[in-house]
Protein backbone atom coordinates (compact mmCIF):
# COMPACT_ATOMS: atom_id res chain seq x y z
CA UNK A 1 0.00 0.00 0.00
CA UNK A 2 1.38 3.69 -0.53
CA UNK A 3 -0.15 6.92 -0.37
CA UNK A 4 -0.23 8.46 -3.94
CA UNK A 5 -1.23 12.50 -5.00
CA UNK A 6 -4.57 12.01 -6.65
CA UNK A 7 -4.79 13.58 -10.37
CA UNK A 8 -7.68 14.43 -12.50
CA UNK A 9 -5.66 12.37 -15.70
CA UNK A 10 -5.96 8.96 -13.65
CA UNK A 11 -9.25 8.50 -14.69
CA UNK A 12 -9.20 4.98 -12.90
CA UNK A 13 -8.67 6.61 -9.27
CA UNK A 14 -11.44 9.34 -10.20
CA UNK A 15 -13.65 6.82 -10.64
CA UNK A 16 -12.55 4.71 -7.70
CA UNK A 17 -12.87 7.95 -5.91
CA UNK A 18 -16.43 9.30 -6.88
CA UNK A 19 -17.82 5.33 -5.75
CA UNK A 20 -15.90 5.36 -2.50
CA UNK A 21 -18.26 8.86 -1.72
CA UNK A 22 -21.33 7.23 -2.75
CA UNK A 23 -20.60 4.19 -1.07
CA UNK A 24 -18.76 5.61 1.98
CA UNK A 25 -21.68 8.03 3.36
CA UNK A 26 -24.80 6.40 2.24
CA UNK A 27 -25.26 5.54 5.76
CA UNK A 28 -23.43 8.54 7.46
CA UNK A 29 -24.64 11.52 5.04
CA UNK A 30 -27.42 10.02 2.60
CA UNK A 31 -27.83 13.21 0.38
CA UNK A 32 -24.34 13.99 0.11
CA UNK A 33 -23.49 12.25 -3.07
CA UNK A 34 -26.64 10.07 -3.71
CA UNK A 35 -25.14 9.04 -7.46
CA UNK A 36 -22.10 8.54 -9.38
CA UNK A 37 -22.82 12.42 -11.40
CA UNK A 38 -22.70 14.40 -8.12
CA UNK A 39 -19.74 12.11 -6.67
CA UNK A 40 -17.82 12.66 -10.21
CA UNK A 41 -18.07 16.29 -9.74
CA UNK A 42 -17.19 16.34 -6.23
CA UNK A 43 -13.99 14.72 -7.00
CA UNK A 44 -13.53 16.77 -9.59
CA UNK A 45 -13.20 19.82 -7.38
CA UNK A 46 -11.33 18.03 -4.68
CA UNK A 47 -8.97 18.21 -7.33
CA UNK A 48 -8.47 21.90 -8.41
CA UNK A 49 -5.26 23.24 -7.96
CA UNK A 50 -4.28 24.71 -4.52
CA UNK A 51 -6.37 21.99 -2.59
CA UNK A 52 -5.06 18.62 -1.13
CA UNK A 53 -5.94 15.33 -2.59
CA UNK A 54 -4.17 12.07 -1.01
CA UNK A 55 -5.17 8.68 -1.82
CA UNK A 56 -4.09 5.48 -0.77
CA UNK A 57 -3.51 2.83 -3.02
CA UNK A 58 -2.75 -0.78 -2.68
CA UNK A 59 -0.42 -2.74 -5.05
CA UNK A 60 -3.33 -3.66 -7.98
CA UNK A 61 -3.93 -0.14 -7.89
CA UNK A 62 -7.53 -0.21 -6.05
CA UNK A 63 -8.44 2.92 -3.65
CA UNK A 64 -8.94 1.70 -0.33
CA UNK A 65 -9.29 5.52 0.91
CA UNK A 66 -8.58 9.11 -0.02
CA UNK A 67 -8.98 12.37 1.85
CA UNK A 68 -8.80 15.85 0.60
CA UNK A 69 -8.62 19.18 1.98
CA UNK A 70 -9.43 23.12 0.98
CA UNK A 71 -6.78 25.85 1.66
CA UNK A 72 -8.79 28.70 3.82
CA UNK A 73 -7.84 31.51 6.05
CA UNK A 74 -5.39 32.73 3.85
CA UNK A 75 -3.80 28.86 3.60
CA UNK A 76 -2.92 28.83 7.88
CA UNK A 77 -5.89 26.01 8.72
CA UNK A 78 -7.04 23.74 5.90
CA UNK A 79 -10.76 22.36 5.88
CA UNK A 80 -10.79 18.83 5.71
CA UNK A 81 -13.25 17.60 2.91
CA UNK A 82 -13.72 15.02 2.85
CA UNK A 83 -12.08 11.49 4.22
CA UNK A 84 -13.94 7.99 3.29
CA UNK A 85 -12.57 4.46 3.57
CA UNK A 86 -13.37 1.70 1.71
CA UNK A 87 -15.73 -0.29 3.82
CA UNK A 88 -13.60 -3.47 3.99
CA UNK A 89 -10.36 -1.85 4.74
CA UNK A 90 -12.02 0.54 8.14
CA UNK A 91 -10.64 0.02 11.32
CA UNK A 92 -7.05 -1.15 9.92
CA UNK A 93 -5.62 2.41 10.32
CA UNK A 94 -5.76 3.53 6.61
CA UNK A 95 -7.68 6.74 7.77
CA UNK A 96 -5.44 7.57 10.48
CA UNK A 97 -2.36 7.17 7.76
CA UNK A 98 -4.38 9.19 5.46
CA UNK A 99 -5.10 12.27 8.26
CA UNK A 100 -0.98 12.19 8.91
CA UNK A 101 -0.16 12.17 5.11
CA UNK A 102 -2.21 15.57 4.60
CA UNK A 103 -1.39 16.93 7.97
CA UNK A 104 1.98 16.58 6.34
CA UNK A 105 0.91 18.05 3.02
CA UNK A 106 -1.08 20.95 4.86
CA UNK A 107 2.16 22.04 7.35
CA UNK A 108 4.29 22.16 3.78
CA UNK A 109 1.91 24.35 2.69
CA UNK A 110 2.20 26.37 5.60
CA UNK A 111 -0.57 25.73 7.68
CA UNK A 112 -0.90 24.97 11.40
CA UNK A 113 -4.34 23.92 11.78
CA UNK A 114 -6.78 21.57 10.20
CA UNK A 115 -10.80 21.65 10.90
CA UNK A 116 -13.80 19.55 9.73
CA UNK A 117 -17.47 19.38 9.83
CA UNK A 118 -18.48 16.37 11.12
CA UNK A 119 -22.51 15.93 10.19
CA UNK A 120 -24.87 13.90 12.02
CA UNK A 121 -27.92 13.59 9.90
CA UNK A 122 -28.86 9.92 10.98
CA UNK A 123 -28.63 10.18 15.15
CA UNK A 124 -25.64 8.88 15.97
CA UNK A 125 -25.19 11.34 18.61
CA UNK A 126 -26.48 12.13 21.88
CA UNK A 127 -26.54 15.75 19.97
CA UNK A 128 -28.82 15.00 17.03
CA UNK A 129 -32.55 15.63 17.62
CA UNK A 130 -32.05 18.08 20.33
CA UNK A 131 -32.70 21.74 20.71
CA UNK A 132 -29.17 22.56 20.92
CA UNK A 133 -29.69 26.06 21.14
CA UNK A 134 -30.14 25.72 25.39
CA UNK A 135 -27.14 24.67 27.46
CA UNK A 136 -25.23 23.73 24.16
CA UNK A 137 -22.37 23.68 26.11
CA UNK A 138 -23.05 21.08 28.63
CA UNK A 139 -24.81 18.93 25.69
CA UNK A 140 -21.02 19.04 23.80
CA UNK A 141 -19.22 17.90 27.00
CA UNK A 142 -21.87 14.96 27.65
CA UNK A 143 -21.98 14.23 23.83
CA UNK A 144 -21.51 10.17 23.36
CA UNK A 145 -21.58 7.87 20.40
CA UNK A 146 -24.54 6.08 19.89
CA UNK A 147 -23.99 4.19 16.78
CA UNK A 148 -20.59 4.74 15.07
CA UNK A 149 -20.16 8.44 14.63
CA UNK A 150 -17.06 9.02 13.17
CA UNK A 151 -16.57 12.07 16.10
CA UNK A 152 -14.45 9.52 18.12
CA UNK A 153 -12.31 8.74 15.09
CA UNK A 154 -10.98 11.91 14.41
CA UNK A 155 -10.42 12.58 18.85
CA UNK A 156 -8.37 9.58 18.78
CA UNK A 157 -6.21 11.12 15.95
CA UNK A 158 -5.87 14.53 18.11
CA UNK A 159 -8.91 16.74 16.57
CA UNK A 160 -11.23 17.93 19.67
CA UNK A 161 -14.86 19.29 19.43
CA UNK A 162 -14.28 23.28 18.85
CA UNK A 163 -18.02 23.73 18.57
CA UNK A 164 -21.78 22.42 16.84
CA UNK A 165 -23.40 24.11 14.37
CA UNK A 166 -27.23 23.57 15.26
CA UNK A 167 -29.75 22.32 12.77
CA UNK A 168 -26.95 22.79 10.19
CA UNK A 169 -28.87 19.72 8.28
CA UNK A 170 -32.47 20.53 9.00
CA UNK A 171 -33.94 20.59 12.60
CA UNK A 172 -32.25 18.38 14.95
CA UNK A 173 -29.27 17.46 12.63
CA UNK A 174 -26.20 19.40 13.73
CA UNK A 175 -22.61 19.64 12.41
CA UNK A 176 -19.57 18.76 14.63
CA UNK A 177 -17.23 20.81 14.32
CA UNK A 178 -13.70 19.72 14.85
CA UNK A 179 -10.16 20.65 14.68
CA UNK A 180 -6.61 19.93 15.22
CA UNK A 181 -3.12 22.01 15.66
CA UNK A 182 -0.26 20.04 14.01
Amino acid sequence: MKIVKLRKTDKNLVFQAAGLLVEGFRELSPEAWPDMRSAKAEVRGCLDPGRICLGMVDDSGVLLGWIGAISTYSGNAWELHPLVVRKEFQHKGIGSKLLKALESAARQKGGSTIFLGADDETGRTTLSGKNLYKDLFKKIERIRNLRKHPYEFYQKNGYMITGVIPDANGPGKPDILMAKKF
